[in-house]
This record gives structure tokens, sequence and C-alpha cells, in this order.
């Protein structure tokens, strides 16, 4: 952990870092992701000196993983949704709607 961070900071790296090893991470993507989740939270507060636009200007991580994980009525972006159909070999992919690339795959 740097030492820049404050105590709230590392708390807040400690807390991520035990959940995604409670989730079946490996020790090393467990430190990174949360070292990331922790100074993206930082920029975005105003508490580190330099940050991204995509760091200050995209929802919060939090809200992000909930959003993007797959579920819920929004399911998988459109990119995902290319993504696979590219791997898949769609013919047409990028001609499609976000619809019709979910019935592509499925």
């Amino acid at each position: 952990m740097p030492k820049a961070w404050s105590g709230k900071r590392e708390r807040q790296y400690d807390h991520i870092k035990d959940g995604l090893l409670q989730r079946g991470k490996d020790e090393d993507t467990a430190e990174e992701i949360a070292a990331r989740t922790v100074n993206k939270e930082r920029a975005r507060s105003g508490e580190a000196k330099q940050r991204s636009t995509t760091s200050t200007r995209d929802i919060s991580s939090g809200r992000r993983g909930g959003l993007r994980s797959h579920q819920g009525p929004g399911g998988r972006t459109k990119a995902q949704l290319y993504a696979e159909a590219r791997r898949k070999n769609v013919k047409g992919r990028s001609a499609m709607t976000k619809a019709q690339l979910e019935r592509a795959v499925s």
C-alpha cells in the first residue's frame, strides 16, 4: 500500500482485497484490483494529484461493478456483446444493435 493513502483508504483497500480473496481471486489480482479501486476513488474525491478523465467522469467503481456485471436488466454492454460476437465470428456484427448482438451470441 502506498504511504500517500489515509487510514480510511487503507481500510478500504483491505476490505476490497479481503472480499476479492473470499471470492476466489488470487493474491496478486486482489491487490491490483483493490489498489486501482482505491486510487480511482481518491481521484474522484480530489485526494490525488493526478487523475484521468475517466476516473472523474465515469460512475463510481462500486456502482459500475453492479451495473456492468452481466446481470440484471442492463446485462452486458454492447461492447462486451460485440467482443463475444467477434470471438464467435458472427457475420454482420458491426451493423448490429445491442439487441441483435444479444440474440446472435446466445
